[in-house]
């Protein structure tokens, strides 16, 4: 069945009006091209969204103190408030499901500079945190080491920088540990260097921040036990945003808040955030494919009237056929082939130039550096896989109805035809 002959007859059709048939299969290949493209600007995007979360615990909530909305237990409305140290034991015993609570302290940054080392200045925000933070945020450390619990109790006066502040405070060869640095008035040996795991090329705060330890933090700024802010994070498997009503309810009830008080502490939920980006990316993808399979299916329907064309054109050769007993199911397979091959074809001329477009971005962006939330474009084996497997149903789509046209024409009347 699948012999020689066969595809010589199938080159021959194809080959005997070659500008039609290039037309034909240019709206094949270009939808091809389009899905491609649009998947692979969806990735693209999705691979840069997903770098500016790397290395984030996804599945945690930042909560801090506002003031209170509604009076309690004797305590006047438009109170302000403060978390205290002994909120992180009542969360982790009052909600097990949590994997870390971290309390943070934070200086902001002042008007004037709070930073120096030797002549040089600088104005940046300074952390008070637990070891623990590290796994709640994008950093890494560079050099050095970071703080650890060895350095909580004995409340050392040590600093983790940013290598953005070791850029604008030091010279470029100059060793940075074991370096003293004053902060508002006092001085803070730097153990430690970081970076940031997403880092798109910075900006005037990247990587100048500064991380001590927090009994440092509250005794050298007089913070107490007070608590700024927490970074809580669930354990896998719990999600945050169905713990958050039991977190702010152990909260609101050691701090003496109204249960119904929701001005009282504010928040923000980063895994919920994170699930709505996830959405966003399933709707790429489907906007990629409903988009490129609507381009594809205007090229298939101009293969099948093309198809219908070439059918009437040999409707006489068809009848001689049937008339010297070719099996009918035969003359389909024929017209069959020919729609696939051509549509395969185009298709993976389509694929090509697809790829080599990608592999071009590519090297555009490898030229120009990073770009905001857009980072490697590409498609997978799977999309390919599926792109073909898209393109052999409509190959048997588009030849489906002029072979079907084909096989009904009786021998008689196609002998007939002129």
């Amino acid at each position: 069945m699948f012999n020689k002959d066969r595809w010589i007859e199938i080159l021959e059709v194809l080959s005997s009006n070659v500008w039609r048939t290039v037309a034909t299969a240019f709206g094949v290949g270009w939808g091809i091209f389009i899905l491609i493209i649009l998947l692979a600007a969806g990735q693209g995007l999705e691979n840069g969204i997903r770098q500016d979360f790397n290395g984030v615990a996804t599945n945690t909530m930042f909560m801090w103190t506002e003031m209170t909305s509604i009076p309690y237990e004797g305590l006047p409305e438009g109170r302000y408030f403060n978390f205290k140290l002994s909120d992180v034991d009542l969360l982790k015993r009052g909600v097990p499901e949590l994997e870390i609570v971290s309390p943070r302290n934070s200086m902001g940054q002042s008007q004037g500079d709070n930073v120096i080392r030797g002549t040089e200045t600088g104005n940046y925000r300074v952390y008070g945190d637990y070891p623990e933070i590290i796994k709640q945020n994008s950093i890494y450390v560079a050099k050095g080491r970071f703080i650890n619990y060895n350095d909580m109790p004995k409340k050392r006066k040590v600093v983790v920088i940013g290598d953005g502040i070791r850029a604008d405070l030091y010279e470029e060869d100059e060793e940075v540990l074991g370096t003293y640095l004053k902060i508002n008035g006092i001085n803070f040996m730097v153990i430690g260097t970081y970076k940031e795991k997403s880092d798109n090329g910075g900006g005037q705060n990247s990587e100048r921040a500064i991380f001590m330890p927090f009994t440092t933090f509250s005794q050298a700024f007089n913070r107490a036990d007070n608590v700024g802010w927490m970074a809580i994070t669930a354990r896998d498997g719990s999600s945050i945003s169905e713990l958050k009503d039991k977190i702010l309810s152990v909260v609101k009830q050691s701090r003496k808040v109204h249960p119904n008080d929701e001005r009282a502490i504010g928040y923000f939920d980063l895994y919920n955030q994170y699930q709505r980006v996830e959405s966003l990316f399933g709707a790429l993808k489907f906007i990629a494919y409903f988009v490129g399979i609507l381009v594809l299916l205007s090229g298939i329907i101009g293969v099948s009237n093309i198809m219908l064309i070439v059918i009437k054109e040999r409707t006489k050769e068809i009848g001689i056929r049937r008339a010297l007993g070719e099996d009918p199911w035969s003359i389909r397979l024929q017209i069959l082939m020919e729609s696939i091959f051509l549509t395969i074809i185009s298709g993976m001329v389509g694929i090509i130039f697809g790829a080599l477009s990608i592999f071009g971005i590519n090297k555009l962006l490898d030229s120009v550096g990073p770009v905001d939330m857009f980072l490697n474009p590409s498609v997978s084996v799977g999309v390919i896989i599926s792109a073909l497997t898209i393109l052999i149903i409509s190959g048997l789509l588009a030849g489906f109805i002029p072979a079907n046209s084909a096989i009904k024409v009786r021998p008689i009347e196609a002998l007939r035809t002129e």
